[in-house]
């Protein structure tokens, strides 16, 4: 299974991210941007707090999640060249195939 290190500030969120990540085998690290990003085979950036570009230079397979209402935020992530980049609501519904596409390559 992956490491995964999460960028994630907010708790409630963070637990959105990690229960079920953990509860399919990950081992899931939630870190200080850019904090242990050489070890990840995965990063999870909420886009509210973390730079796209600067997640981006880290070369590491990124999922970006960012506020529905926020398509900017969204497409900045994209144009950064994120792997994924997903509204957080579909983050949280399906966080472990998320992770899966991104480990699977």
């Amino acid at each position: 299974m992956a490491l995964v290190v999460a960028y994630v500030p907010d708790l409630m969120l963070a637990s959105r991210v990690s229960e079920p990540l953990r509860s399919a085998g990950h081992e899931v690290v939630i870190a200080d941007f850019p904090d242990r990003a050489d070890e990840a085979d995965v990063l999870v950036c909420d886009l509210d707090q973390v730079d796209p570009v600067e997640a981006a230079e880290l070369g590491r397979p990124t999922l970006g999640f960012y506020s529905h209402l926020d398509v900017e935020t969204g497409r900045a992530g994209r144009e950064a060249g994120l792997a994924l980049v997903v509204p957080r609501s579909r983050m949280a519904r399906d966080i472990i195939g998320l992770v899966a596409d991104l480990t699977e390559g």
